[in-house]
């Protein structure tokens, strides 16, 4: 084993151990250490560094960029000569601004999903019962999916999520009237003797656990039948990821709204969503024009007190 391999199992070990599931990034530098193997090179140049970068596609070049910065920088307290490639040389790509869902086309979704497919079995409760948490949660879906019975608490309304996007354990506590929607899908889901010794909590007739791409499928046909996006195969519109989006705005919007101190409340509202840097938390801000309204109101009000 090369002393470059070593040194990224050991960069590898100290980023989990600082709580970060790192998988991408584990794929991405060990391709950048064969490369560096077969050009027989022991330390990260830029120039070698942006060769293997733009070997792939542009779209990866940012993500590409970010993995080997960070073990050039943790290199070069180890090796000398390390160089680190310069940050911001590759753009991130610009991300979609966010459809935000009104109270009334979420009811008209999950009311929909309740005669979506077949009548028997527990998949019409599974799917309406998944896309009410994840709007009133803001959950991501793999979050969802993942959840076991015994990440589920019922009695005190809490979940325990243990497969996140960071890799990091939170706990999210739920309105009471989420509470009582998911005691009733388990109430009906244990009536079903197939789904009863299933370990998770969102499965399908059989007890099998739900995969990502059910749900998603789900979601555009009952969506196209409700008329909320266009019938036509490929064809782009509102999507079930939004759901989360809109939960993160229409919170920020009642803050302002009530005359809370946004600024001071946005860190929670960052750990509730799981998001490891409160940047992803504050895009909210410029993605959604009534945000961006609510908060020059707030700014001009400031300037008439203080003039």
């Amino acid at each position: 084993m090369s002393a470059l391999r070593q040194a990224l199992t050991r960069y590898l070990r100290m980023r989990r151990a600082f709580g970060y599931r790192y998988d991408n990034e584990e794929r991405c530098l060990v391709e950048f250490v064969a490369f560096m193997e077969a050009a027989e090179a022991a330390v990260v140049t830029r120039k070698l560094a942006m060769a293997w970068i733009t070997r792939s596609q542009r779209t990866s070049w940012p993500q590409r960029l970010s993995a080997v910065r960070g073990f050039a920088r943790h290199l070069s307290n180890i090796v000398p000569g390390t160089e680190t490639p310069p940050a911001g040389v590759f753009p991130s790509p610009r991300r979609p601004r966010p459809y935000i869902y009104t109270g009334a086309e979420i009811e008209l979704l999950l009311e929909a999903t309740l005669s979506w497919g077949s009548a028997t079995g527990i998949n019409r409760r599974t799917y309406h019962c998944l896309f009410g948490l994840l709007a009133a949660t803001g959950m991501r879906l793999g979050e969802t999916i993942a959840l076991t019975r015994a990440d589920v608490d019922l009695e005190v309304g809490i979940l325990s999520l243990r497969v996140t996007k960071g890799g990091k354990t939170r706990l999210v506590p739920m309105h009471p009237t989420t509470t009582r929607a998911l005691k009733d899908y388990a109430m009906r889901r244990d009536d079903c003797r197939a789904c009863r010794n299933s370990p998770w909590f969102f499965v399908l007739r059989q007890g099998q656990r739900l995969r990502h791409q059910y749900p998603e499928r789900v979601f555009v046909a009952v969506m196209r039948q409700i008329g909320l996006r266009d019938p036509e195969p490929h064809s782009r519109g509102p999507r079930l990821h939004d759901l989360r989006h809109s939960f993160a705005v229409n919170t920020i919007v009642r803050w302002y709204r009530a005359g809370e101190d946004v600024e001071r409340l946005l860190p929670a509202l960052a750990t509730y969503l799981g998001h490891s840097k409160l940047r992803d938390t504050y895009w909210y801000l410029s993605a959604c024009p009534e945000l961006m309204e609510q908060a020059a109101s707030r700014l001009e009000a400031r300037w008439e007190a203080a003039s």
